[in-house]
């Protein structure tokens, strides 16, 4: 019979944690309601004694965010601040429509030792007294034995059996450093389970961290032992190395539902789009063999792969890219690709050639392919444009001249003079800035009805006197073409690009396509 198991996300609070991933309110608030999107159980949304900005952006959410339980960290009762961090964590939830007061405490010899300088007995006293303060305020606590991996076991059953007696709902068994072993672990929750007499009594839950690359299989070797929670954080941020990847915990269940038998109540789908605004609001990207979200984690550059792919997309995906938000898998082009790729690549990119030019074009391809390490649509349009239909120059950039302010809008003005077969035409064109007045120019010139797409501009050389490039996609009647030009004028590259594409457009249009 399959069980629901509960996501509990601390991307806004461990995984906040994480070296340059603090975040402002605002940004709480938005990656908050994207977590409500994807369905979530629980919103770690802070630690509400932490600081005034956390106790703010936990009320915030716990204001506008409805469906998911809305939880703050809070450390128990001390002799130095008493239940300040109860009483904070209370006052930030109170507009929560459903809240979690979530105390932690550490419980192993070396935390007990060195850190809290306490006994024990001491710690066991401290939690029983903070589950029953926080009691009075909502029936949803969680407890955390900090450090529980490298605690002793006969205290560990001890303080969680006495923590469940009085009133903790959910018991959270961390791994605090990422210290233990996968079958290690499974060993000690499956000696929690048989040696805790109460533990049917709350959701049993595990928090993982990664610092041996073990935190997402910690976690799910637990799941067959009943645990009914797993916390985890987008991309796997957090503290270090971070902690249990969302992604990966929720795939790995979903993909595995016949191993597993269990289930989360996520919208997969949303995962891509929640993996990407929580990059675009830390700035820090996804590594590109990223499990589940990363760039490269539905591309295939192997040919052997690749022609599998193209058979049949389960030869080697074990989950579509539609089930997380991607639209489809890519096939990457570089020297391991085979024939069959390349040849489905130029059909996509709008070419019909013959059995002989697609040969050529792609042994032309391999010896490309062998320089680069990743050959783009550009180059194979190039390959195929310049080296097997040899596009001609039908419209040629002859001459440009720049007029107007930069200080002035719309004040700018260029001249643009295009040779059109064997008639040579000057035009003055006008627009918001020299690039966008140079492309009036052509597009009055040629008289195309193609519309703008894209515009793109790097840097290809290094220096005052660096060269650019520019690169733009036009469209017309559904078919896309593109163009590039280099210059060390951004303004003279641009109208380069963009004649360039309207030669490659108009030679599909003579070649039939």
């Amino acid at each position: 019979m399959e069980r629901r198991i509960k996501i509990f996300d601390t991307t806004l609070r461990d995984g906040e944690q994480s070296p340059g991933c603090s975040m402002t309110v605002e940004e709480k608030i938005a990656m908050a309601y994207q977590l409500e999107k994807l369905g979530v159980d629980i919103i770690e949304a802070g630690f509400a004694a932490a600081s005034p900005g956390d106790f703010e952006a936990i009320k915030k959410i716990a204001e506008q965010i409805k469906r998911p339980v809305i939880a703050s960290l809070a450390r128990v009762w001390n002799k130095k601040t008493g239940f300040k961090d109860i009483l904070e964590a209370q006052a930030a939830l109170a507009p929560a429509a459903r809240k979690r007061i979530h105390l932690f405490l550490s419980t192993s010899d070396i935390h007990l030792k060195t850190i809290l300088k306490i006994s024990q007995e001491e710690a066991f006293a401290m939690a029983i007294k903070s589950i029953r303060e926080a009691k009075k305020y909502t029936n949803d606590i969680q407890f955390s034995a900090q450090d529980a991996t490298r605690t002793n076991l006969d205290f560990l059953c001890q303080i969680i059996e006495a923590a469940i007696r009085v009133g903790a709902t959910t018991i959270n068994i961390p791994d605090t450093v990422g210290y233990v072993q996968t079958l290690e672990y499974y060993e000690m929750i499956k000696y929690l389970m048989n040696n805790v007499p109460n533990i049917d009594k709350a959701v049993v839950s595990v928090h993982c961290h990664n610092d041996l690359g073990l935190a997402t299989a910690n976690s799910l070797i637990t799941v067959p032992l009943g645990i009914g929670q797993i916390e985890c954080t987008v991309n796997g941020i957090g503290e270090r190395a971070g902690n249990a990847s969302l992604e990966e915990v929720v795939m790995a269940l979903k993909t595995r539902k016949d191993y597993y038998q269990a289930f989360t109540g996520v919208n997969t789908k949303e995962i891509f789009k929640t993996s990407r605004l929580l990059t675009k609001i830390t700035g820090v990207k996804v590594q590109p063999n990223k499990a589940i979200v990363g760039e490269n984690a539905f591309a295939h550059e192997a040919g052997i792969h690749q022609d599998g792919q193209l058979k049949d997309k389960k030869n080697y995906e074990i989950m579509s890219p539609d089930d997380i938000g991607v639209p489809k898998s890519k096939l990457v082009l570089g020297k391991h690709s085979g024939r069959r790729a390349f040849f489905a690549r130029v059909k996509e990119l709008g070419y019909e050639l013959s059995n002989e030019q697609l040969e050529k074009a792609f042994l032309l391809f391999k010896a490309l392919a062998d320089k680069k390490k990743e050959a783009f649509d550009e180059d194979i349009e190039a390959i195929i444009d310049n080296d097997i239909l040899g596009i001609p120059e039908i419209i040629s950039l002859v001459d440009l001249y720049l007029q107007g302010s930069m200080h002035k809008s719309n004040s700018n003005a260029v001249t643009v003079r295009l040779k059109l077969g064997s008639e040579t035409r000057d035009f003055l064109g006008k627009g918001d800035g020299p690039v966008d007045a140079a492309f009036s120019a052509i597009a009055i010139l040629t008289g195309t009805r193609s519309n703008l797409k894209k515009f793109k501009v790097e840097n290809i050389t290094p220096g005052k006197d660096s060269q650019g490039e520019v690169k733009v996609v036009i469209e017309e009647g559904g078919v896309e073409i593109r163009g590039r030009g280099s210059d060390t004028s951004i303004v003279v590259a641009a109208a380069k690009a963009y004649v360039n594409a309207l030669n490659r457009l108009e030679m599909r249009k003579r070649n039939g396509g």
